[in-house]
This record gives C-alpha cells, sequence and structure tokens, in this order.
C-alpha cells in the first residue's frame, strides 16, 4: 500500500503525496481555478491535472528533482539553470492571462504595513528593515506586465539532468514584473542569477532583482512566521535581509 506523504501543510492549504500522484487541498477554490487555467495555457512544461474534486486538486507527479532548496546550496548545473531562465522568458513572452496582478499602490501599502510589524514586534533590528525598505523602493516603479508565474521559488521548477520537466505551484500567476519572477527564483542563490539571466537571453536590471530579493524577504516574513515556516534559517529571508547592501 502507498504511504502517505506531507508534503507542505498549514493553515490555507496542504498537499499530499501518495505514490506518484500529488494532492492538493485548498479552503480557497478561487486559488485552485487560477492555478488551473494558468497550467493549461503556460507555454513550457506543468504538471497534469488527473482530476479535481474541491476541495482536492490531483496532479502528476513530475520527472527529475527541485532545482534546489532555500537555504541549501543548489547542485543542478549551470545548464540547468540558464533553462530554468530560458523557460522563464518563454513564460513572459506569452500572452498575458486574462487576470490582472497586483497595482503599485497596493503592493507598496502592503509592504509597509508588514514593515511596521516587523518593527512592533520585534522580528528585526530597526536597522534592517529601514535600510531594505529603501532598497526595495527600486522595484516599486512601473513595469510593462508579463505572464508571471507569480511564486517561481527554486523548490517549484523541477529539473532532469540540465532540462527543466516542469514547473509547479501556479496559483499566484498573474500579469506582473518579469524580473519578480527571476528575483523570486534567485532568492538566497545570488551566485546563480548570471547563469539564470545567461538563459533569459536578455539584459535585466540587476538592481532591481536586488530590490526585488528585499521586498520579498521583508514582505513574506510574517505570512512564514504565522505558517509554521522560519525566515529565520540559515540562508534564508532573514539573511538575505541582513546582508543586503
Amino acid at each position: 500500500m502507498e504511504e502517505v506523504e506531507v508534503v507542505v501543510a498549514h493553515h490555507e492549504c496542504a498537499t499530499l503525496r501518495v505514490g506518484d500522484v500529488f494532492l492538493k487541498i485548498d479552503s480557497d477554490q478561487t486559488r485552485t481555478d487560477v492555478e488551473v487555467e494558468a497550467m493549461a495555457i503556460a507555454p513550457i512544461p506543468t504538471p497534469e491535472v488527473l482530476w479535481r474534486k474541491p476541495p482536492v486538486l490531483a496532479l502528476a507527479g513530475l520527472p527529475g528533482k527541485a532545482l534546489g532548496r532555500l537555504g541549501e546550496p543548489s547542485t543542478a548545473s549551470s545548464a540547468a539553470w540558464a533553462a530554468a531562465g530560458e523557460a522563464a522568458r518563454t513564460l513572459h513572452d506569452a500572452p498575458l492571462p486574462p487576470w490582472p496582478g497586483w497595482s503599485l499602490d497596493e503592493l507598496a501599502s502592503d509592504l509597509d504595513g508588514e514593515c511596521e510589524w516587523l518593527v512592533t514586534n520585534g522580528v528585526l533590528p530597526p536597522d534592517v528593515v529601514t535600510r531594505n525598505r529603501r532598497i526595495a523602493e527600486a522595484a516599486l516603479r512601473p513595469w510593462t506586465p508579463v505572464f508571471t508565474h507569480g511564486d517561481l521559488q527554486i523548490t517549484h521548477v523541477f529539473v532532469d539532468g540540465d532540462e527543466i520537466t516542469g514547473v509547479i505551484d501556479w496559483s499566484g500567476a498573474a500579469q506582473g514584473d518579469a524580473l519578480w519572477d527571476l528575483a523570486t527564483l534567485t532568492l538566497g542563490h545570488e551566485e546563480r542569477l548570471a547563469d539564470l539571466v545567461a538563459g533569459y537571453g536578455t539584459d535585466v536590471d540587476l538592481h532591481v532583482i536586488r530590490a526585488w530579493w528585499s521586498l520579498r524577504s521583508l514582505w513574506a516574513a510574517r505570512w512564514l512566521i504565522e505558517h509554521g515556516f522560519d525566515p529565520s534559517s540559515p540562508g534564508c529571508e532573514f539573511d538575505v535581509l541582513r546582508l543586503a547592501i
């Protein structure tokens, strides 16, 4: 009999693995609607949808393994990172999804609220928060919207050797800034940015990518803490903030 493995679980959703099938259970079916539609129209490999019976979405597993993990060195080859960049470029060149993403005003307001929470609750030293909020400002500029994955974490990109076999977790897909995806993928892995950009195939503003590293780390910290994750683990979000210059 196949064992049930809890891949991830928190207050909003959980993912279970049973053999080669992944069962995603989400309290918000709007997120699942976005995920299913985004996978259907994305021009890069995604998991096969086996069936859906709310609140459960069943997906086939992908061959290979994740590109890496936050807080750990990535053992993937330079060619695999370049292939991830090429896949991101293919996605960003695709027609826009029909639903919008964040507005700049909403993002800036949310960010300020998260910074206030971090300082008020003594989660991070005020100087670290202030410095990174200043760095993050460079990301808060008008951008030409593209089809973004929205949460292109290193664990969401699967590779087999030097080839991309698929990208998972599309519930955050929307119209957005291409550099947000590139920054999310390289968060905590700055040494891999050159390989990713080489595969992406066009010049990118590294200053803005670094701004997105700071913004994402500030913006996500409270959610991570409240959902059982630890942004203070070595190499994770708090280290990114402390090392930002």
